[in-house]
């Protein structure tokens, strides 16, 4: 419905549903729901609408110019309303004369929750197990962090205003299921505040969907030709131009039409028989005392009014009767609750049924005149719309809301109409009320001024005081004057997050709006976990539409959202935000993440979310095992005592970390590497178990796998050199641990020879017999010990021989050069080399005399001077010095056997 097909033009929204539903002569007046095909949701608007489907608006016309099609941005297929309303099921049923109407309309955490209306939905299914919960709020809440993802995935390529008007009806289901919870667990003061936040945050989106509609519309317009401002004799035209070219009253409005929305919400259904109004006789119980006088002839102790014309009380200073006073004064209660919420129309229609038609006529002056037959050129005559003697009603509404002795609610109504702050403020008690006080007064002064400008203006309104008409408006000038307030509410409310964050919507100062975020995030109290989840949301939101922003605080907020659903284990969220952040910090935050998934079934869905959401997987995965791995800071240096080889837990969680790069195949290089790295840590501490788990962790094909990745790339050169390395290394190792072991079972079995068996002396026959049968069992155990031991021998000896003589070049030496330097590498297995082959030799030397194989032990002094393998160039002089010792025990013993000191005959 626009400015000229309206039947009662008042400042409230004309809701063709919410008319027809309140003009039904039922026992309620019911409001429209989300599911009765309002035309807020289903009727196409004009590039250009002034919020025809908003709450009421002083002023509001509709106008069609010319537009690009701004689909791509704001919907697929249609043109998206600036606004659009989007009503709900009534969270709370206004008693309007029974309660306070500011406490109805501010819904504060512990408030709002007694006087609630039934739902659309069942409510007896809700879970017994919820509402036993410590924090039944939460509980409930927390499929929002889910819904509120899949919303954003849904809608990520699609319109962006589709997605904000999910995110409202989300909040909202919630905020209505959570009053269920209220109602049932009790005065929960936890699910209460979980309610209020999310009732703020529906409100809030509301209100970015507002704005920010028209902004992203005025933004694809401007670089367009605009229509020329045509001069009118027409009011409504005037105006009509003045929405359409002025952004700031255009903006102005959509906050009055939000605010009204909100307090429509709160209002819910509105009794249509009340019980303590007259049907259709104004003032009946006055009318009744003044039939009995008239008819008895006696005069009354208290005086009353003679007459009982509208000025009459004021005229002439007489009240009325006691009962008249009491619903005058609920009357004008409700009907500014009702003009609050933008339902003017239904204030009016109050005013009837209660028999104040004239009341009601004194709320329809403000109409802009508008005379169609002046420029239509029909010959037929067409209605005229509108107030001609607007500037006489506005002068008069100015002068009753300056009235002291009228009721304030009275002197507030008409106050809202004419643009009178100072009596609408003192009955607006909480942040929401005031906001709407001052931005209608803005609307109405800019109006007026506009009026002027264009010299329509009538006479009447230059009797207005001179600061109204010369006040200068401004949304930060608002603000300003709602900072400076005495209200201790309303500043206390102020300083709300939510209320904070709608504050710099309004004014569009999103970098005041991301010092407050980057403040809150610094502060020591924590946020709530829906704000956080709101915060990150919009952040998102202002991204998608392509507005500058402070990257770093928009980082700082993702990283705190993504901190909270790793510490609430919301697994299957923490790729998709993780994924909006910068590519090396998303890679360290995903990594962080995936250090605390101790689950091994877990592990490969987290690594398919990363890959869905784009991720560098492989680089993830390796600075999971980087970052494990080099938790300890331990050097390489030589270790005289080693106080633990066993395997201790952290040992256990470095060897597991390599799992991740095992789940998929073309990282089978990585894990090599990585798994070199952390066994050299071992072997440098002499973790020879935890070093084997580790190298058994690496499947047994890696090597060819890496071979077939590289073949499959069409590649006829060698691997690369470091790949080419890394496997050299890991054969390395191998060659190492099977020498340990080896040295390890020959250990064990020399140490486990058979005993002696001690023959009794003077033993009689059959002790003799059993004697010599223990000395036959006992030779043979020895023999087949002696035979093993011989092969042992020969294996450690063997393998041992291996690493020292490893083959092109050395142990732990890489075979290319040409690879990228790594110095803390190279490094490690330079060490490794002082450490390992000096011990493999002090092995090998002990096997080698513990087996009188003399001879054979030196000849390992010519295998470590020997300039080929260069072994005495890892040696310290103290175990060089120890060698030749141990060297000279063994010529000592050649000697004892009557050979030379290097076990060869002596000559004669």
């Amino acid at each position: 419905m626009d400015w000229g097909q309206s039947e009662l033009l008042s400042p409230v929204v004309r809701d063709d549903e919410v008319t027809v539903a309140a003009r039904r002569r039922s026992k309620k007046v019911a409001f429209p729901s989300p599911g009765t095909g309002s035309p807020a949701v289903s009727q196409v608007t004009p590039a250009r609408p002034l919020l025809r489907n908003t709450p009421a608006s002083l002023f509001r016309q509709a106008v069609t110019p010319k537009a690009p099609d701004v689909s791509s941005i704001l919907a697929p297929g249609i043109r998206t309303p600036r606004y659009t309303h989007t009503p709900r099921n009534a969270a709370g049923s206004l008693n309007l004369d029974d309660s306070d109407w500011t406490n109805s309309l501010y819904t504060s955490p512990v408030s709002g929750l007694d006087n609630t209306s039934f739902f659309t939905y069942d409510i007896t299914n809700l879970s017994s197990a919820l509402l036993k919960e410590d924090d039944p709020g939460e509980a409930a809440a927390a499929s929002l962090f889910p819904e509120f993802l899949a919303s954003f995935v849904k809608h990520s390529s699609s319109a962006v205003f589709d997605l904000l008007e999910d995110f409202q009806t989300l909040c909202q289901d919630k905020v209505d299921m959570l009053q269920s919870v209220v109602l049932r667990a009790g005065q929960n003061s936890k699910t209460a505040g979980v309610r209020w936040l999310l009732q703020q945050e529906s409100c809030t989106w509301r209100l970015i969907a507002s704005l920010y509609r028209d902004r992203v519309q005025l933004a694809l317009e401007e670089d367009m030709m605009t229509d020329l401002i045509v001069p009118s004799e027409s009011e409504k035209v005037v105006v009509e131009q003045l929405f359409q070219h002025d952004a700031v009253i255009r903006q102005s409005q959509l906050v009055v039409d939000w605010l009204e929305s909100i307090a429509k919400d709160e209002v819910g259904e509105f009794s249509d028989n009340i019980e303590y109004y007259a049907k259709n006789v104004c003032w009946e119980n006055t009318l009744h005392a003044l039939k009995l006088r008239r008819k008895s002839g006696t005069a009354f102790t208290i005086p009353l009014v003679t007459e009982l014309d509208p000025d009459a009380p004021f005229r002439q200073q007489r009240p009325l009767a006691d009962l008249d006073r009491e619903d005058d004064a609920r009357l004008l209660k409700n009907l500014f609750t009702l003009i609050r919420a933008g339902m003017t129309e239904e204030a009016q229609r109050l005013c009837k049924r209660c028999g104040q038609a004239w009341r009601a006529a004194t709320l329809e002056g403000w109409k802009l005149y508008h005379d169609p037959n002046l420029t239509s050129g029909s010959l037929e005559l067409e209605p005229v719309e509108g107030n001609p003697h607007r500037g006489i009603w506005k002068a008069c509404c100015w002068r009753m809301a300056e009235e002291e002795q009228l009721n304030r609610y009275e002197r507030a109504i008409y106050a809202s109409l004419s643009g009178n702050l100072k009596p609408m403020l003192v009955v607006c008690e909480s942040w929401e009320d005031c906001v709407w006080a001052y931005f209608r007064v803005m609307v109405d002064s800019l109006v007026e001024k506009e009026l002027m400008s264009s010299g329509m203006a009538h006479q009447e309104v230059e009797t207005l005081p001179r600061e109204y008409l010369e006040a200068n408006w401004t949304m930060e000038k608002v603000f300003e004057e709602l900072q400076a307030t005495e209200s201790k509410r309303v500043l206390e409310e102020s300083r709300e997050h939510y209320h904070t964050i709608q504050k710099f919507i309004i004014l569009g100062d999103l970098d005041g709006l991301l010092e407050e975020f980057s403040e809150w995030l610094m502060a020591s109290k924590p946020l709530p976990s829906h704000l956080l989840r709101f915060m990150a949301h919009l952040l998102l939101f202002f991204r998608s539409l392509g507005l500058a922003l402070k990257e770093d605080v928009c980082v700082d907020v993702l990283k705190a959202y993504v901190s909270l659903l790793i510490r609430d284990q919301q697994t299957d969220l923490v790729a998709s935000y993780v994924s909006q952040l910068p590519n090396e910090l998303a890679t360290a935050q995903y990594s962080t993440f995936l250090e605390t998934i101790n689950q091994p079934e877990l592990r490969p869905h987290c690594l398919q979310l990363a890959t869905e959401a784009g991720l560098d997987v492989a680089a993830v995965t390796k600075l999971v095992v980087e970052t494990v791995r080099e938790q300890d800071d331990m050097e390489f240096t030589n270790h005289n005592q080693i106080l633990e080889t066993g395997t201790t837990k952290e040992d256990q969680r470095k060897i597991d970390v390599i799992d991740w790069l095992l789940f998929d195949p073309a990282h089978r290089a990585e894990a090599l590497k990585q798994s070199n790295a952390i066994m050299r840590k071992f072997l440098a501490v002499q973790k020879h178990d935890a070093a084997k788990a580790m190298f058994s962790k690496v499947p047994e094909d890696s090597m060819r796998e890496i071979y077939c990745q590289w073949a499959g790339l069409g590649q006829v050169t060698p691997l690369p050199a470091e790949d080419e390395n890394a496997i050299r290394e890991h054969l390395c190792i191998r060659a190492y641990l099977e020498a340990h072991e080896a040295f390890t079972d020959w250990f064990s079995h020399s140490s486990s020879a058979p005993q002696k068996p001690v023959p009794t002396s003077e033993a009689k026959f059959t002790e003799r017999v059993a004697n010599e049968m223990r000395e036959k069992e006992y030779q043979a155990l020895l023999s087949a010990w002696s035979s093993r031991l011989d092969v042992l021998t020969e294996d450690v000896k063997e393998r041992i021989y291996n690493v020292l003589l490893f083959v092109d070049g050395g142990w732990m030496v890489d075979n290319r050069q040409d690879s990228e330097q790594d110095s803390a590498r190279s490094h490690q297995m330079a060490a490794l080399r002082s450490l390992c082959l000096p011990r493999l030799c002090f092995l090998l030397l002990s096997v080698l005399q513990n087996s009188s194989r003399h001879q054979e032990a030196l000849r390992l002094a010519d295998i470590v001077s020997s300039d080929q393998h260069r072994l005495y160039q890892v040696f310290s002089k103290e175990e060089l010095r120890r060698f030749l010792q141990k060297l000279r025990e063994s010529s000592l013993s050649l000697l004892d056997q009557g050979l030379d000191p290097l076990g060869y005959e002596l000559q004669p």
